[in-house]
């Protein structure tokens, strides 16, 4: 279905850019590959299950399957299995697929989230699945593969979806940015693309934020940690010279600033351990300068470089790896900055 010019420019950014064929595709090539190649040989499942984080691609995977089928609209049943999960639900799918398809080769039922259905409508879907009429073809979408019966999991191919890393995502944000008329101040994707973790409507959906907040065609870091809620560079830097200089005065300072400017902790988090492993690689792998250059922006790069300047010893993958375990912790924390400031502590006593 495609849309007229007036209603592109009002639509959610992760809808106008959805790729539309297997080409346009990015960040899952090992799933595009085979499923694109057995189409083209005729080689064609009568029910696939697509699984991974949500974001990742796995609906505009099923509907580019269906019109690689040559299926039209009218042949294209969606359905959520959130709000369609009981046995009558399940029951409708199985009378309707007996009716011949509209104007196409192929029926395609694009069931989505579909481990919310009950174990009774799994048990009427059961039958239907393993053997549809040669014109059906089922695609189940999930983000938790595990609470899918094994009996459905052995009569689909199953493919299995991977987070976008944030080169990709970064990329994504600049490319959607020229598109929609707008640049970006050094840092400003990859910030997008950090939080976007790993999913690429999040990641377009902050970017629409980020665009609708903007005053000009520019969009600053300033403007990102506004709408975002995320921190100001300056928060991330002065805490890890704060490790640097073994400063633990400073450490709960920074975090009590990012607290009383109401900060994202978990945002907060992730932008130190990014930078903390940026840090390292420029220590540990000085040949690599120019590709991680290209990652930040040249104000980050400075930073980190007159970091580890010194070599001091807090800057280290022991620091890291208390940070990330941490960071696991943040979810269980009734007060967000304690996993951080206990990291504080165990790097600067360690």
């Amino acid at each position: 279905m495609y849309m007229k010019k007036d209603e592109k420019q009002n639509i959610a950014l992760y809808r106008k850019y959805r790729p539309q064929n297997f080409s346009e595709v990015i960040g899952q090539d090992h799933i595009v590959h085979t499923i694109k190649g057995a189409i083209e040989a005729g080689k064609v499942s009568h029910a696939y299950l697509l699984c991974g984080p949500r974001g990742t691609g796995k609906t505009t995977i099923a509907r580019i399957i269906a019109k690689a089928l040559g299926t039209n609209d009218n042949d294209i049943y969606e359905m959520d299995g959130a709000s369609n999960r009981k046995i009558e639900d399940a029951r409708n799918i199985r009378e309707n697929i007996n009716t011949l398809p509209f104007d196409s080769k192929y029926k395609v039922y694009i069931l989505d989230e579909v481990h919310m259905l009950t174990k009774e409508a799994w048990n009427a879907l059961l039958k239907t699945i393993e053997e549809p009429p040669e014109y059906v073809v089922f695609i189940l979408a999930t983000t938790e593969f595990e609470k899918i019966p094994e009996t459905i999991v052995s009569r689909c191919q199953t493919f299995t979806f991977k987070k976008p890393n944030e080169n990709i995502l970064c990329e994504v944000v600049k490319d959607v940015a020229k598109k929609e008329g707008y640049s970006m101040e050094d840092g400003g994707a990859e910030l997008i693309a950090l939080l976007g973790d790993g999913s690429f409507r999040d990641t377009l959906s902050t970017l629409d934020k980020v665009i609708s907040f903007s005053k000009d065609k520019k969009i600053t870091r300033d403007e990102i940690a506004t709408v975002t809620g995320s921190p100001k560079i300056t928060l991330v830097e002065d805490f890890l010279q704060a490790i640097a200089n073994t400063d633990s005065q400073k450490g709960y300072e920074v975090i009590n600033l990012a607290v009383a400017e109401n900060v994202d902790m978990k945002v907060y988090f992730k932008m130190i351990l990014s930078h903390l492993r940026y840090a390292l690689m420029l220590r540990y792998a000085p040949k690599m300068k120019s590709e991680i250059g290209e990652n930040l922006s040249e104000h980050d790069l400075n930073f980190l470089l007159s970091l580890i300047e010194n070599k001091p010893k807090t800057i280290s993958s022991n620091s890291l790896s208390i940070l990330l375990e941490s960071y696991q912790t943040l979810r269980y924390a009734f007060i967000p900055q304690i996993p951080l400031e206990m990291a504080l502590i165990k790097i600067l006593e360690w």
